[in-house]
């Protein structure tokens, strides 16, 4: 499972955490739309993953 193959549930949290909306973060998880460096870590910091691994 990719880190962004989660659940809908928590992507909304995901969003909310990041100040996106959903289907901005839903465009990330589908590889749609890369998001900028510093929402990739802020994202890594969430998911609690190395941003290496994106």
């Amino acid at each position: 499972m990719q880190p962004l193959e989660i659940k809908y549930e928590s992507q909304i949290e995901l969003a909310n955490r990041l100040g996106k909306t959903f289907n901005m973060v839903k465009l990330y998880a589908i590889n749609k739309l890369q998001p900028a460096i510093p929402v990739l870590y802020q994202i890594a910091d969430i998911l609690n993953v190395d941003v290496r691994g994106f």
